[in-house]
């Protein structure tokens, strides 16, 4: 009995990965740092270029930002960019639209309704719901205390 735990924890030891926590972080900063500098190009371009306003062309970032993780996440690229840069890929606002769409493309063969319908907020659920719940209390505390 004891060869077999000690056989299985030589296997787990081999198998398991190894992460080294600063090759991580640096990893997360740099996917995460391109991310947002990308972002801020494209505001500062459509600012530049086309004369838009600041928040005009903030909004479009954000959508295209948006666009663009939808169409890598259905490309198959996104969960690369994920594998390799951790949370850097997962916290910006292109993270939370392959958290949405990453369940819908994996349920769509059991139908638009039961799978498209009932999955695509299996991740990004709680977070929407959570959140609406928070603003609700804030909401109620301001008018309370306002």
């Amino acid at each position: 009995m004891e060869l077999n735990k000690q056989a299985y924890n030589e296997y787990v030891s081999k198998i398991t990965p190894k992460n080294s926590l600063p090759m991580d972080m640096c990893r997360a900063f740099l996917v995460g740092g391109l991310i947002c500098g990308l972002g801020q190009l494209m505001t500062t371009g459509m600012m530049n270029l086309w004369g838009m306003e600041k928040e005009t062309a903030q909004a479009w970032t954000q959508i295209e930002l948006i666009l663009a993780s939808v169409l890598l996440t259905g490309l198959n690229l996104y969960p690369a960019i994920v594998k390799w840069g951790g949370a850097g890929a997962l916290v910006p606002i292109t993270g939370f639209a392959n958290s949405v769409v990453a369940p819908a493309i994996e349920y769509k063969a059991e139908g638009h309704v039961f799978g498209i319908g009932v999955k695509i907020f299996t991740i990004a659920g709680p977070v929407i719901l959570y959140g609406v719940f928070a603003s609700w209390v804030l909401g109620v505390i301001y008018l309370v205390l306002g």
